[in-house]
């Protein structure tokens, strides 16, 4: 005998986009308002297992596992162009395969420079931003980035250094750090362990340093970026950690000067706030989407 999974189960799926297995996760009944949660580095779907679990009862959720993350297709790097160009490429076809016209958008860290591609590029389809921790400001780096950026410009003097940031004890302190200590007990260890068994895999460090290398073609998009923000208004949530050594709080402050009517809140958390602050996020993206017009952003 089967038993049909209820609308607020989160469902386990992966599909086939141009020739990669890309995993994701569902919940929620498709007939209600969706909402798309993109990932950063170095997890995969799982930092919203919470969220999704909580908000299924309301809302369509889909939170899918970039390439070279999670459970999707890892190809190596003379296999496929690991680029935020491409990733956002992989995750629009899935959104069309899905049948999603119209979603609000939930980003984190890498999350960002993808999901903010989809939505200045297809504003009609974007009804809602929620960003945690996701820059697109100059002002949200921080001295985190120095190594990154060096290596940016020079791959080769800089590898060993950026390849530290793929260790166990980095990976670890991405969770931790900024944490106060009376929420320190609520981080899963299982979390950083999960992250660090994908980054061990063979031949994922050599995608890692891919798009860390990468990441700085994401700047030059930052003016495209804001000029959405001023053109099309879109309603934007940003519960950030003000304790995140990676993306600082100047980075989630700086949303305001294109988008003045955005909700802020700072949250006493670091750079993975959903681990000790999930309840909390999750009442304020659930008062949020109940705020936000049917026809979402405004396009002009």
């Amino acid at each position: 005998m089967t038993t049909q999974a209820t609308s607020t189960e989160v469902r386990h799926r992966t599909t086939t986009i141009d020739g990669l297995e890309v995993f994701y996760r569902e919940a929620g009944d498709p007939g209600r308002p969706t909402l798309v949660l993109l990932h950063g580095f170095p997890t995969s779907s799982h930092m919203f297992r919470g969220l999704m679990a909580e908000l299924a009862d309301e809302y369509h959720l889909v939170a899918p596992d970039h390439i070279g993350f999670g459970g999707s297709a890892m190809p190596a790097v003379d296999e496929f162009e690991y680029s935020f160009e491409n990733l956002t490429a992989v995750t629009l076809a899935l959104l069309d395969e899905l049948g999603l016209e119209r979603f609000a958008l939930y980003v984190q860290d890498y999350g960002a420079p993808i999901g903010l591609r989809i939505a200045s590029r297809h504003p009609d389809r974007v009804t809602a931003l929620i960003s945690q921790s996701g820059n697109a400001y100059r002002e949200g780096f921080t001295p985190f980035w120095d190594v990154l950026f060096a290596h940016a410009a020079d791959r080769r003097a800089h590898e060993a250094a950026v390849r530290e940031l793929l260790s166990p004890a980095a990976t670890r302190w991405q969770y931790t750090h900024g944490v106060p200590a009376d929420r320190l007990d609520r981080i899963a260890p299982e979390t950083w362990r999960l992250d660090q068994a994908g980054l061990d895999r063979p031949g994922n460090d050599a995608i890692q340093l891919q798009l860390f290398w990468d990441y700085q073609f994401n700047l030059d998009l930052y003016t495209a970026f804001q000029e959405y923000f001023r053109t099309h208004r879109p309603p934007t949530l940003l519960p950030w950690g003000r304790n995140d050594e990676i993306f600082g709080p100047a980075g989630a402050e700086a949303f305001l000067r294109d988008l003045p009517d955005a909700e802020l809140h700072l949250l006493d958390a670091g750079h993975f706030a959903l681990e000790t602050h999930g309840p909390e996020i999750a009442g304020l993206v659930r008062d949020f989407l109940r705020r936000v017009p049917s026809g979402g952003a405004v396009t002009a």
